[in-house]
């Protein structure tokens, strides 16, 4: 069999060993030697299963049909037995879907005797199309009932409805039952009596009358499938959605806000974990009052902020830093144990969030798509009944990127503007690949569900913008044969470049109004962002965002080195309308409080040219716990540290500032602690592809070395004689020794004459071989040559050469 099916791949054109190569690239993983070698691999059960995994449903049926109408003596079957069983379907339809199980090797042979490679029923149900085994294989009695078509038919009909019911259910498939004894009343037993059905122990064991299981026969099964054919309802084509199809411009209007708020709710998150930042499980994750926390912070709800957290570290914006070295120690966790690390954003989010909207969306989607962690999971319980926490390992799932893409790339493959529902997308996945899709529907409305949250997809149709990242790199690009050139990089830019265009504009300017509210009309540009974050406090995000200038926020101004006229500045630049009195009186009002009082160290000093400043601090009875105690009328001094002080008497109502030793003030923003910078899923996304996509020049040279492989194996077994027997086969003539000197000779001038020989060694494992090489030198006890086949050089130890012979003999 492995020698029919090896031949039949040799007598392959280049073309078509190029086609089933690209549809089955798993065979050339690791690039096979020659075409026997590659015919092993193509019917090992690992790469049968692969292949079947992609299949639709129409042409699984049809390879059901094969299976059941092949002959039991010759194990073939033909195109007309395959186009009668698939009787209602177009010939055309059923030829098309025969020529694509051909193509990939999994028929073989001629229209007129096809056969199905041995793999495909190891690896598939052993029941096809749900139908049983033949009723002569499972008993005698059966076998004379189903010979009698009339008297089956007459048997069928006079089932009660309840045994009717039976039979209908195991002629839907599969078509064993497993009843227990209570079951075995009056329908089942009437039906075992009749021989309509046929008790077994196990499938593929001797029949027992008392047994457990049940089987259907074949022809009974067929005859009960007469309305919708032997093979069951066939679709050739996948179900379309009935839904109204959506305005793409509308699509991608709704998508725009979504993307705005999902960029928006990441760095809120990140923010509030810069603020406060959370614990690390023993057990891997973040806690569930964290996790609530973390989602009121950013007003969205749980689900949805477990989901942007796990993209947030994939991403590598999140990681975990040591609890230890934060100038903010967080050193016990709620439950009062001590904590080694907590959650932190990393490095690499000050510089994402300096990017566009665009470009830190299209961050966040690579991520989301390249991630192995499926977050629909958070919340829930694992098979030991323990809750499963956001960033935990129970949320990892090796298949979400496959399941992931599956689901966009079904809405992907609609029209623009398809707004298919979520059921209608898991009907198209199982029709389209029915073997993958099995299991794989939780994943897949997550995958759905995060898609929304993104911006991905949008009153349930895919943006453009997001279309443009599911597609393939151009498989036909002849400019780029090895596959250097990141081919995707063109319509990341792409992508990127749509998505700026149906943003609304970056910002340079706000209206400040009468209330002091602060209103952005759009989103802010980065230098404007910055700005907000030190001068006002977030009141709302959206389109046009809303802040409002406080006391406090000013005075944090102040702290971080603003004066009092870089503010006045700032509003005045920024403002498109004209700056309320009330805010430039509370500017110089906080202005001119701020820096009255000094701290120091001594633990801690306060000073101050204000005496009854002084005395109002010393009497404050708020400010007992710093232990003041004054040193002279402008002085107070106090054993706790500066950073302490100044905390405590900011916390009253006063306006201090920081001093050196000189009596200068110390004005700075406050540390911000990163965890270590990560690498993010998506710069490994390349890594998780699967075998390579092969075409054009590369495609047309890992043929070309099957071939020329296959040709030097093939001559490599018509080796002279002289080397065959020297390699161990019984012969006469020369000892050893004159072999050994023979060969030595043999060697020398084709050194000489470049000529090519016949060389048979002892490799180290002990096995006799032979290989035909060009001999490049002789010295140093070792011959090295040139292999052509394989176009590389070989070293071989003089004392394992047992024979040379030039190629002409």
């Amino acid at each position: 069999m492995a020698t029919t099916f090896a031949d039949q791949l040799r007598a392959l054109s280049d073309e078509a060993l190029g086609a089933l190569i690209q549809l089955r690239p798993d065979l050339v993983v690791p690039l096979p030697a020659d075409i026997s070698a590659l015919a092993v691999r193509a019917q090992s059960r690992g790469s049968v299963a692969r292949c079947l995994d992609g299949l639709d449903e129409f042409t699984l049926r049809i390879l059901d049909a094969a299976r059941l109408s092949r002959s039991a003596e010759t194990a073939l079957t033909s195109m007309a037995a395959i186009l009668e069983l698939a009787a209602g379907v177009q010939a055309d339809d059923v030829r098309v879907a025969v020529d694509r199980l051909r193509v990939r090797f999994l028929l073989h042979g001629t229209e007129d005797a096809l056969q199905v490679t041995g793999a495909v029923d190891e690896v598939t149900s052993p029941y096809p199309a749900g139908l049983g085994r033949p009723a002569d294989y499972l008993e005698p009695q059966t076998a004379a009932l189903v010979a009698d078509k009339a008297r089956l038919r007459r048997t069928v009909l006079a089932a009660a409805p309840a045994a009717r019911a039976v039979l209908d259910r195991l002629a839907a498939g599969p078509p064993i039952g497993a009843l227990s004894r209570d079951t075995m009343a009056e329908p089942v037993r009437w039906l075992v009596e009749q021989h309509v059905l046929v008790p077994i122990t196990e499938a593929g064991r001797a029949p027992r009358p008392d047994g457990e299981l049940v089987e259907l026969p074949r022809e009974v099964g067929i005859l009960l499938r007469r309305e919708t054919g032997p093979l069951g309802e066939l679709r050739p084509f996948p179900p379309l959605p009935e839904t109204t199809p959506r305005d793409p411009k509308s699509v991608d209007s709704a998508g725009t806000g979504q993307v705005m708020e999902a960029v928006r709710s990441a760095e809120a998150l990140l923010e509030a974990l810069a603020a406060e930042p959370a614990p690390v499980l023993r057990a891997g994750g973040l806690g569930v009052r964290d996790l609530r926390r973390l989602s009121r912070s950013a007003g969205l709800d749980e689900p949805g902020a477990a989901l942007l957290l796990e993209i947030v570290y994939a991403a590598g914006l999140l990681g975990e830093a040591d609890a230890h070295g934060s100038s903010r120690s967080v050193t016990v966790s709620r439950a009062g144990a001590p904590v080694d690390e907590i959650f932190l954003p990393t490095g690499a989010y000050d510089l994402w969030r300096a990017l566009s909207i665009a470009q830190r969306w299209h961050t966040l989607v690579r991520a989301w798509l390249s991630m192995t962690r499926l977050p629909g999971l958070v919340g829930g319980r694992d098979d030991r009944d323990r809750p499963i926490n956001a960033l935990a390992p129970e949320a990892e799932r090796a298949g979400a990127p496959q399941a992931r893409r599956e689901a966009l790339l079904v809405l992907a493959d609609l029209a623009p503007g398809a707004a298919p529902s979520a059921d209608e997308v898991l009907e198209l996945l199982s029709w389209q690949a029915p073997r993958r899709a099995r299991g794989r529907e939780a994943s897949h409305r997550d995958a759905l569900a995060g898609g929304a949250l993104l911006g991905v997809t949008a009153i349930g149709a895919l943006t453009s913008y997001a279309r443009l990242i599911l597609e393939d790199p151009d498989e036909g690009d002849e400019s780029d044969p090895l596959g250097v050139r990141a081919a995707a990089a063109q319509q990341t830019s792409d992508s990127v470049r749509l998505l700026d265009g149906l943003l609304p504009a970056p910002v340079d300017h706000v209206l400040v109004q009468a209330d002091l509210s602060v209103v952005v009309p759009g989103p802010p540009e980065p230098e404007l962002a910055a700005e907000l974050d030190v001068v006002a406090e977030p009141e709302s995000a959206g389109g046009a965002s809303v802040f409002r200038v406080t006391p406090a926020s000013v005075r944090r101004a102040l702290d971080v080195g603003y004066t009092a006229n870089d503010l006045h500045a700032l509003f005045k630049r920024r403002s498109r309308t004209p700056v309320p009195q009330t805010l430039t009186y509370m500017i110089d009002d906080a202005a001119r409080r701020h820096g009255g009082l000094r701290t120091g160290s001594a633990g801690s000093y306060l000073r101050s040219d204000d005496e009854a400043l002084i005395a109002e601090v010393l009497a404050d009875k708020r400010l007992i716990p710093l232990a003041l105690r004054q040193i002279a009328p402008t002085v107070l001094v106090s054993p706790s540290p500066t950073s302490r002080l100044l905390s405590q008497l900011r916390d009253a109502g006063f306006a201090p500032v920081a001093e050196d030793a000189g009596g200068a003030a110390v004005l700075a923003r406050p540390k911000v602690r990163r965890a270590p910078t990560r690498t993010s899923l998506a710069a490994r996304l390349a890594d998780q592809a699967g075998p390579p996509v092969l075409a054009g020049p590369r495609l047309a040279g890992v043929v070309e070395q099957i071939r020329r492989g296959d040709i030097a194996t093939r001559a490599a077994r018509r080796a002279p004689v002289t080397v065959r027997a020297a390699n161990g086969q019984s012969t006469t003539g020369l000892s050893s020794v004159q072999r050994h000197g023979e060969a030595m000779a043999v060697l020398q001038q084709a050194v000489r004459e470049r000529a090519r020989v016949w060389v048979g060694y002892v490799d180290s494992h002990g096995a006799t071989l032979s290989r035909l090489v060009r001999p490049v030198s002789l010295s140093a006890g070792y011959l090295r040559a040139e292999d052509e086949r394989t176009e590389t050089l070989h070293t071989f130890a003089l004392h394992r050469i047992t024979a040379a012979v030039p190629e002409e003999e």
